[in-house]
């Protein structure tokens, strides 16, 4: 996928407080900032823009700005999230989205939406139904995109252990190619797409990010990177540890436009 720009949020001081059901530990800060830095580089190295915005102690889960909107062909919608710790997050970011989208649309209540459950895959987007995004939020976002000529459908995702959102086990790799989770790529509603599935013990690796040209893979699992590099994607590795603990992957980081 082609991009130009993106946002991204370093994390604050509060960052440990994040949401978080991974159980790994709490994170620690100096090591995150320096992966954050690490991903930012490698935004920059793939022909991307970044626009880094300053950390905000009020919001552990800030640094996860992909959650805070929905970007697609010029337009901007503005989620409501499914968890009410992080809905101060939208408005935070909210008037650095509107210096490139200056009339965003929103998803209103009852509906929910995380950015995290929500894969563009060229025309068509796959949108999770999970426990922070529900089926009133999905209908109102597919017919958002609708408007810019893009397909959708929903991928019901809840009670999948390991998957807080449908990118959680999903990337697209470019053409008809998903990289998909094995119970992902067991469920309805991929006909017609190729699925690269994760081997098992990899599933973290399924939130890739393709970007122009290149994906950006979690460091650490080498089936799944070479299985990438067999369908002749250039990989790039990053660590990721901190971000892990509190159910974050590479494509939170950043919103990419």
């Amino acid at each position: 996928m082609s991009f130009a720009r993106a946002l991204a949020r370093p994390p604050g001081r509060t960052f440990a407080d994040g949401l978080t059901t991974a159980g790994l530990g709490p994170p620690d800060l100096s090591v995150a900032l320096a992966q954050h830095a690490a991903y930012v580089a490698a935004l920059e190295s793939s022909g991307v823009e970044v626009t880094l915005l300053p950390p905000d102690d009020r919001f552990p889960d800030s640094t996860f700005v992909e959650d805070t909107a929905v970007l697609a062909r010029g337009l901007a919608v503005l989620c409501r999230p499914g968890a009410p710790s992080r809905a101060g997050e939208v408005e935070a970011i909210r008037p650095a989205l509107e210096a490139w989208f200056p009339s965003p649309a929103f998803i209103e209540a009852p509906g929910t939406v995380d950015g995290g459950d929500v894969c563009e895959a060229g025309d068509h987007v796959f949108i999770g139904v999970s426990d922070r995004t529900n089926e009133e939020g999905a209908r109102q976002l597919a017919a958002l995109l609708s408007t810019r000529g893009l397909g959708s459908s929903f991928v019901d995702v809840r009670g999948i252990p390991g998957l807080l959102h449908l990118k959680s086990g999903i990337a697209w790799l470019g053409g008809q190619t998903l990289a998909l989770t094995g119970e992902l790529a067991s469920r309805p509603g991929f006909d017609g797409w190729t699925a690269l599935v994760v081997p098992p013990g990899e599933e973290y690796a399924a939130n890739a990010v393709l970007v122009n040209g290149r994906v950006l893979v979690a460091a650490g699992f080498p089936r799944f990177e070479a299985a990438v590099r067999a369908l002749g994607l250039p990989v790039v590795p990053l660590d990721m540890s901190e971000y892990r603990k509190l159910d974050g992957g590479l494509s939170c980081l950043s919103l990419r436009f």
